[in-house]
């Protein structure tokens, strides 16, 4: 077995037939499609093919479009009340800056490796890796500058996952131009460091598979300066840009006092916002912002758990998507991996908020109008073709198991619908990212080897808690 699915290994069979299949043109029964050495997708058709893999249930892949994997380390380790009675997103980033001191290369990239792994057996087939641990402790700089994005990409590697690579930009500790401390000098860069960490991770990525992407996080309108987001799109140029923007409440009341502003509000202003860029989190918006958020064409990348999790607030899905707004998914501080939950959570918080049901719909049922909206959103934000069946897209597929009780005897639509509000994660039988056969008959194809190397650096870092 290939050790570096993304390099060294080509599907073993070039064809899928489905039972059912979500195609541009609608759905399909019995059909088939036919994966090309590019790992695009070269037809689609009727019927049966020899040798072809077969499925029940055939979909697009979601890209999962907001990752910081390292945070999977920390799952089960903050759930408790601070000594001041209350916990909150601050309180939480000051232990994860804290774990993130003792992280080398060597447990980023085993960690990363088994994030991964979970994604693709979840449903997704790529990801956008927002990474900012770029130094040594105390922020010296690796020999190689890039050392820590390359250990994201071989993981990438190794899993098969498509990968969109997104190093951030983050250059003071606050709007106040504080300096970074502690754990946070692992993040720092000015523009000049930045820019030949950039440089040394673009030419790094071009070893790996063609279908990986370089693109540039801004961190924040907290920890980068105007002249930082005027570089980090330049260097991007038509490559996507993701920003943290409007997570906390905290955050929206420091960016206008100290810029007169509210954080979306000032971005549309001084950026040149557009279909590359994604707006992590954008929880806090007015009316007025969502809208022009929406007509930005750029994408809200949402993160639903995380952001419940952090008890960062609910996204204005409702009013975004009525203004024509694009969005996608991601799994954020990765402490819970599930494209079902992160999409029925979605749809259930703007059902709480509003008091009404199927919010997140139009003539399509809710599954549908939310699958398609983020499979078309993730690809956008990811910078991939794919997030569809159609001659040309990459093959970014995911296949479900038809015999599983709450899909079995549904079509079309209602199997959607069955997955994301009746189901979980373990309905995914089959995942191709680019054409690379990741996961098969529910299990990733390399998953006991890096789950093994991920048991054993998780035993060392708890050793020392």
């Amino acid at each position: 077995m290939c050790t570096h699915i993304s390099r060294g290994c080509k599907p073993l069979r070039r064809a899928i037939f489905a039972k059912q299949m979500l195609t541009t043109a609608g759905w399909r029964r019995d059909a088939h499609v036919t994966i090309g050495e590019d790992g695009s997708i070269t037809a689609i058709g009727d019927g049966d093919l020899p040798d072809a893999t077969r499925v029940d249930i055939l979909l697009p892949a979601p890209g999962n479009v907001h990752s910081h994997s390292f945070q999977r380390a920390l799952a089960g380790l903050t759930e408790f009340r601070g000594k001041a009675g209350t916990d909150n997103f601050w309180t939480w980033r000051e232990l994860m800056y804290r774990f993130v001191e003792r992280l080398t290369p060597e447990h980023v990239e085993a960690i990363a490796a088994q994030v991964q792994v979970e994604m693709l057996e979840a449903g997704y087939a790529a990801v956008g890796e927002f990474h900012y641990l770029h130094h040594q402790n105390g922020g010296e700089a690796y020999d190689d500058p890039a050392e820590m994005s390359g250990r994201i990409l071989n993981a990438a590697d190794e899993t098969g996952i498509g990968c969109t690579h997104l190093p951030v930009l983050y250059m003071r500790g606050g709007l106040d131009d504080r300096a970074l401390k502690d754990g946070q000098l692992r993040f720092g860069c000015d523009l000049e460091r930045f820019e030949r960490l950039h440089e040394s991770i673009h030419s790094k990525i071009n070893l790996f598979a063609d279908d990986f992407r370089l693109g540039v996080a801004p961190h924040s309108l907290r920890a980068v300066t105007q002249e930082g987001l005027a570089l980090a799109a330049d260097l991007a140029k038509d490559a996507p840009v993701h920003i943290h923007i409007a997570e906390q409440t905290a955050e929206v009341d420091e960016v206008k006092a100290a810029l007169g502003s509210t954080p979306v509000r000032w971005l549309l202003d001084h950026a040149e916002i557009a279909e590359n860029w994604c707006l992590i989190h954008a929880t806090h918006m007015s009316p007025d912002e969502t809208r022009d958020a929406a007509v930005s064409k750029s994408v809200a990348g949402l993160c639903p758990i995380t952001e419940a999790n952090l008890g960062d607030g609910v996204f204005p899905a409702a009013a975004f998507i009525d203004a024509g707004g694009r969005m996608a998914v991601g799994s954020d501080s990765n402490v819970r991996i599930s494209l079902t939950e992160e999409l029925r959570l979605l749809e259930y918080s703007q059902r709480l908020t509003l008091r009404r049901r199927a919010v997140l719909a139009d003539a399509r049922s809710c599954g549908r109008f939310l699958y398609d909206h983020v499979t078309a959103g993730g690809a956008q934000a990811l910078g991939r073709d794919s997030g569809r069946i159609a001659p040309g897209a990459l093959a970014d597929l995911v296949a479900l198991d038809g015999a599983k009780p709450y899909l079995a005897g549904m079509e079309d639509d209602h199997l959607l619908d069955a997955w994301i509000f009746a189901g979980d994660d373990s309905a995914v039988s089959d995942v191709w990212s680019a054409g690379r056969h990741a996961v098969r008959q529910g299990e990733h194809i390399r998953r006991d080897v890096i789950r093994a190397r991920f048991d054993a650096v998780m035993a060392e870092l708890r050793a020392d808690l």
